[in-house]
């Protein structure tokens, strides 16, 4: 169940909020959508116009944050702050067929895509498309099924922070976890949000 933040109040997030909800009320299709919140997001990055409180922005020690900075349950949407530390990133993973765009606020984030070539039973076999170094400004849109991909700090010695805006509450996905020769096993995992 989606659910509200408190960083709505925040004066940072407030231009944020009404460009996301304008970007999402009025486009129609994930086509559009992503392509109106991604427009809408580069350019308030471009303006430095979003600035999210402190606690949004903080490290987490073990594995990058994910945190709520806003969830309208009437347009089904998310949006949230992910902070990256050194080394940090994520499995091979999907988005549970939630179209999704994601921008880098703060330092430089690695991006790789994949294809899923295959499927038997819970292994698939996947196909690297090519990496990307994403800095700040930089959006992307993930419409399923073409979502598999990872993501990682590009940075050795400081914290990158993207802004990710999922079309529902990405509570959940599969991630893909390598056993050879382009083969992985994907596995449920929950999601849960950093505090």
């Amino acid at each position: 169940m989606l659910q509200t933040a408190t960083s709505v109040s925040e004066p940072g997030c407030r231009e944020l909020i009404a460009a996301l909800d304008g970007a999402v009320r009025y486009s129609v299709g994930p086509e559009a959508r992503t392509r109106a919140v991604r427009d809408a997001l580069t350019d308030l990055i471009h303006r430095h116009a979003v600035q999210l409180p402190a606690a949004l922005m903080r490290p987490a020690p073990d594995s990058y944050a994910r945190r709520l900075i806003y969830a309208n349950p009437t347009l089904g949407y998310t949006a949230l702050a992910m902070v990256w530390g050194p080394g940090q990133g994520t499995p091979l993973h999907d988005h549970a067929g939630l179209w999704c765009v994601e921008g880098v606020l703060q330092g430089r984030i690695e991006v790789t895509q994949y294809d899923l070539l295959e499927r038997s039973g819970s292994q698939c076999r996947f196909e690297r498309q090519g990496t990307e170094i994403a800095g700040v400004g930089s959006a992307g849109r993930l419409i399923p099924p073409f979502d598999y991909h990872t993501l990682a700090n590009a940075l050795v010695s400081e914290s990158s922070v993207t802004i990710h805006v999922y079309g529902g509450d990405m509570d959940h996905c599969s991630v893909y976890l390598p056993v050879g020769e382009g083969w992985y096993e994907e596995v449920s995992r929950e999601l849960k949000l950093s505090a």
